[in-house]
């Protein structure tokens, strides 16, 4: 007999939890359409259809009978194979993390710095998963997760590492070409975008009591590395993390125009489950991430 994909599996229990295919694909950080993909294969593998589905397919998670008898057997599965895996883990095997993170701290914060927890914890794997955008939940196949927002984070045990806040910087090539010395400078120079945050100038000139900037151009980009990448390389003005661009300050291929910061009510935080607060491993690893960005 062939068995199911363990992903399908997992995917089915994710989503029968949370009665939502979006909820599970926020989860599994998949799209819906993803999910119900893998639930429609799953469901065809096995003969038997697992959620109930009206006129227009599924409108709301409702289990069938099957689906809902499957679902009672794939959780006492789930939990005696992660249980036997961390046992086969600790008596033969190494230990491993598995961190996720945003793409733009993972640079400037993490990996640079990460050969000193290796070091110490030489019996110790890390598995790095980064992403684009930061992440707004604590993945299931995570040990540990650094997000950045506002909370709450209800059942999770939560860590603060810093404060979220912008600043205005450019290149030095840039500056030498566009001179910028008061706040109305702005105005005809190119700005940088993040798409996430499009709002971001609107509320570091309304917290100076500016008028808007009316720039020459906008140039808008997907993710905070790029932003910073094309800031460094004199495409125009960006406002760029504070806390984690400080290397970049330091080593010249920034520049800030001015001290006034766009403050937020975001903070970078570390999130675990509260049964893990057991692993030691973890535990370290926690300890050593919020020094390392309370000394940076």
């Amino acid at each position: 007999m062939r068995l199911p994909s363990l992903k399908f599996l997992k995917t089915f229990q994710v989503a029968a939890k949370l009665q939502s295919f979006k909820a599970a694909a926020d989860e599994l950080f998949v799209t819906p359409s993803a999910v119900s993909h893998q639930i429609k294969a799953l469901e065809e593998q096995l003969g038997v259809t697992l959620f109930e589905r009206g006129a227009r397919g599924v409108r709301t998670l409702a289990l069938t009978d099957a689906g809902a008898h499957y679902l009672e057997h794939l959780d006492d599965i789930f939990s005696k194979l992660e249980s036997v895996t961390e046992q086969l883990q600790i008596r033969y095997g190494r230990t491993i993390i598995r961190l996720n993170v945003p793409s733009f701290f993972a640079n400037e914060m993490l990996l640079p710095r990460l050969a000193s927890f290796s070091q110490a914890r030489e019996e110790t794997d890390i598995r790095i998963e980064t992403t684009f955008s930061a992440p707004k939940t604590h993945p299931a196949e995570a040990d540990l997760s650094i997000v950045v927002g506002s909370g709450p984070w209800e059942g999770l045990t939560v860590h603060e590492l810093f404060a979220q806040s912008f600043i205005v910087a450019c290149s030095p090539s840039f500056l030498l070409d566009n001179p910028i010395d008061r706040y109305e400078d702005l105005n005809g120079k190119t700005l940088l975008v993040h798409e996430e945050r499009r709002e971001a100038w609107e509320r570091w000139t309304l917290g100076l009591g500016m008028e808007p900037i009316k720039p020459n151009r906008l140039v808008r980009l997907d993710t905070m590395s790029a932003v910073v990448i094309a800031a460094e390389q004199g495409i125009g003005v960006a406002l760029v993390p504070a806390r984690l661009s400080a290397d970049r300050f330091a080593a010249g291929g920034l520049i800030k125009l001015f001290d006034a910061e766009l403050t937020t009510n975001e903070s970078y935080v570390i999130l675990q489950r509260p049964e893990d607060r057991s692993r030691e491993d973890l535990q370290e690893f926690t300890r050593w991430i919020v020094n390392e960005c309370r000394v940076a």
